[in-house]
């Protein structure tokens, strides 16, 4: 069986949002992921905005599963400006351990677009990697403040928006689309109420593998969904649950606490 690389699995996951308003922000999400209804990891998010920059830090510890999912942890991180309902990205980073392995990548952005950016250790071209254009690099964001959703109301607006995301090794489309409304209730969550269900759509560009068995099915996938709920009363929309799914199960990451 075809294991999942801890990088794209986390890139995956980091389906986390958060940010509107010009009060400053001060807050935190916790979830858990879950593989075919198995726990396989845990992961934290906190975000900081002052009213004209944001800052997002993320850990996650993934205990892993047989040879599906490798045990590891990962640490992302990104910041940026933020007016009104726009963020925009200045650095992004990521860094994971994985089987003794260690994975680091670093990206600037000016513009809405790719700056510099670094990976250790480098991604090999074989002959099944679309190679990466400059014009990839235009037009994009970092995947973790691709999801803080900023908004004036938990409508279908949320969900009516296409994005470039270039993770530094990859670049790819989101499409975004209103799915519906429904209402959380579980008492085992960190959040009840209102809720607005967004479908998403994955579209790889470059600096992925042909070969890839997660890119192929993701870009085949029609079953990607997330829920996003209100972040208090920051004008922050976060996901309140993520499902995506395999070939092995459901992929769900579900809101266990967050602090606003």
């Amino acid at each position: 069986m075809t294991q999942f690389r801890f990088a794209p699995l986390a890139a995956l996951l980091m389906l986390a949002s958060l940010p509107v308003a010009a009060a400053e922000v001060d807050a935190s999400a916790s979830y858990i992921l879950s593989l075919g209804g198995i726990n396989i990891a845990t992961m934290d998010i906190k975000l900081k905005d002052d009213g004209s920059r944001y800052n997002v830090d993320l850990s996650a510890n993934v205990a892993g599963m047989g040879a599906v999912v490798a045990s590891g942890t990962a640490k992302a991180s990104t910041e940026g400006s933020s007016s009104g309902t726009q963020l925009v990205a200045r650095t992004f980073g990521l860094e994971t351990r994985a089987n003794g392995d260690e994975f680091k990548i670093d990206v600037t952005y000016a513009g809405g677009n790719v700056g510099t950016f670094k990976v250790e250790p480098p991604i090999l071209d074989n002959y099944d990697r679309v190679p990466l254009e400059r014009r990839h690099l235009t037009g994009v964001t970092d995947f973790l403040t691709a999801f803080l959703l900023r908004g004036n109301a938990l409508d279908k607006s949320l969900c009516q928006r296409k994005l470039g995301i270039f993770t530094g090794v990859e670049r790819f489309n989101i499409d975004m689309r209103f799915a519906g409304t429904d209402d959380a209730t579980s008492t085992r969550t960190g959040y009840q109420g209102p809720v607005v269900l967004c479908s998403v759509s994955y579209k790889p560009v470059s600096g992925h593998f042909t070969t890839s068995d997660i890119t192929n099915y993701l870009a085949d996938n029609d079953r990607i969904i997330i829920w996003y709920a209100p972040l208090g009363e920051t004008g922050y929309f976060i996901p309140y649950r993520v499902l995506l799914g395999t070939s092995m199960g459901d992929l769900s990451m579900v809101l266990t606490s967050m602090r606003s």
